[in-house]
């Protein structure tokens, strides 16, 4: 299979999953680049799959339908307007040769799911929308710290190779952020070089593999100590709420919201 990001808005990405001469796209909130990519790469769109209902994820979904026929899966608890196959937590499917398989990842929306593609080569793949960032994850719009604290340690237990598909750019945004919650982490800086290369390039940071997120990203490591140290000596927890992994992950939500 073949990942393409075709860039929407100012940082979206729409993912196109290709193979052979078909394809499925992953919340596309604009139709137009869609059109364009399937014009040019000459590809049939059989399938789209939505994450979450937000506009910039779904605003493009009918217009597709209308010019390609295309099946659109998304969750059973988020009802956007249009006829859909509904899926949920344990929900499985084949598309284009993949077994997809959805995870119920509430917290950036109330409805959120996640797509995993677990047989994929050269690795998994992980279609996750605004749940997880590379070095980051969404706003918490719709669902509590303790749902997207649980969300995101869900998508931390799948193999550490698994290539995650954000469905923004927002990563350099993000390790700022992450150098001031963890500043000695060597790792973080390495990778931040990299991506400042790759933007400098004009090239997408993502996918990125998930064993890098999970020694970069502090709100997968929110349970660390260093962690834990940092945000509680920004927000003035008391040594009680230290101990407490959502009081935690609340404070560090929140200082991400403020941090400038």
């Amino acid at each position: 299979m073949e990942l393409i990001a075709l860039s929407a808005f100012t940082d979206n990405y729409i993912w196109l999953w290709r193979q052979d001469d078909h394809a499925v796209v992953v919340d596309p909130g604009d139709a137009k680049p869609v059109l364009a990519a399937l014009s040019a790469l000459n590809l049939q769109l059989g399938a789209i799959l939505v994450t979450h209902h937000h506009a910039d994820h779904t605003g493009g979904v009918d217009e597709l339908c209308q010019a390609t026929g295309a099946q659109v899966y998304t969750s059973d608890s988020e009802d956007w307007g249009l006829a859909h196959t509904r899926v949920n937590q344990g929900s499985h499917f084949e598309l284009l040769g993949q077994r997809v398989e959805v995870i119920d990842v509430p917290g950036h929306t109330a409805g959120h799911v996640a797509y995993h593609l677990p047989q994929a080569q050269p690795a998994p793949v992980l279609f996750c929308g605004d749940t997880l960032f590379s070095g980051g994850c969404g706003r918490l719009f719709e669902g509590t710290p303790a749902q997207m604290l649980h969300s995101l340690s869900v998508l931390a237990d799948l193999a550490s190779n698994t290539r995650v598909c954000c469905a923004h750019e927002y990563t350099l945004s993000n390790l700022r952020f992450a150098a001031a919650v963890e500043p000695d982490n060597i790792d973080l800086q390495n990778y931040t070089a990299h991506c400042q290369q790759l933007r400098a390039q004009g090239k997408p940071t993502l996918p990125t593999p998930l064993g890098l997120e999970l020694r970069i990203n502090p709100f997968l490591r929110s349970r660390q100590a260093a962690i834990r140290h940092s945000v509680a000596r920004h927000a003035g927890l008391s040594e009680q709420a230290q101990q407490d992994d959502v009081a935690v992950f609340a404070a560090l939500r929140q200082w991400k919201n403020d941090f400038r």
